[in-house]
């Protein structure tokens, strides 16, 4: 399977599969490539509606003119004084932002949640945030009030009193909730249709076995996610006179 950048080459067939209709993955094994490659080049470039290979070509020898030519992007950018490969770390990210970009966030929000999740302090300034993306702070500012509408951020104070965005393990349980309460609405106005309908006619019918269905899903989804604070997050308990725990056999 071969690696490195796309060519101008292959975003010309990725245009002619989407024209097609061909889907991701389809177009991925003609040009024997990942499906995450495909997938990540439309969607970074205007989608499958509006991708065209030239613009695409283009904008990605801006991008990699702009990468020889940057200055560190702040304390939180990836760098090689950790040790990590910091253009894995880029393309990553992007990768990232482009699986919430396919979940339905807009571009400069999905790139500033990524940014968010793959740095180890978990939080950013605006102005980190801006810098990093190499993008104005009103477009960060912008994307921030879209994620906290969604419940996927939240704002804190640091020692400098400065803003910080924050995301964590808490705000993920919150979503999950959210995500689960959505299914019960649905089931409620499910449960509308079955007594105007007539809980005989066969329309109703159906709507009850939707009802039924998002029910068993919604609360699936709210005991999985109560599980899995108790088990995944929680903290070990220390006894209080700082003495060890017993183990199974008693040492």
């Amino acid at each position: 399977m071969p690696g490195g950048r796309l060519t101008q080459q292959e975003r010309q067939q990725i245009a002619l599969g989407l024209a097609d209709g061909l889907a991701y993955a389809e177009i991925a094994r003609r040009l024997d490539r990942p499906t995450s490659t495909v997938t990540r080049e439309v969607m970074r470039n205007g989608g499958p509606t509006s991708y065209r290979a030239d613009l695409a070509h283009r904008a990605t020898e801006r991008r990699a003119h702009r990468r020889r030519r940057a200055v560190p992007r702040g304390p939180q950018a990836p760098s090689g004084a950790d040790g990590r490969d910091a253009e894995a770390v880029r393309e990553y990210e992007e990768s990232f932002a482009t699986l919430f970009m396919q979940q339905g966030l807009p571009k400069m929000t999905a790139r500033v949640l990524a940014a968010l999740y793959v740095t180890d302090a978990g939080s950013l300034t605006a102005s980190e945030l801006a810098q990093r993306l190499q993008v104005s702070p009103a477009s960060v500012s912008k994307a921030i009030t879209f994620l906290e509408g969604l419940d996927l951020i939240r704002r804190e104070r640091d020692e400098r009193r400065r803003e910080r965005y924050v995301v964590d393990n808490e705000l993920w349980y919150q979503s999950t909730l959210i995500a689960a309460r959505s299914q019960a609405q649905l089931a409620e106005v499910a449960r509308q249709g079955v007594a105007i309908l007539g809980p005989d006619t066969p329309a109703a019918v159906r709507l009850e076995n939707i009802a039924r269905f998002v029910d068993f899903i919604g609360e699936s989804i709210t005991r999985a996610a109560e599980q899995a604070r108790d088990i995944l997050y929680a903290t070990p308990a220390t006894p209080s006179d700082g003495a060890a725990t017993p183990g199974p056999d008693g040492e």
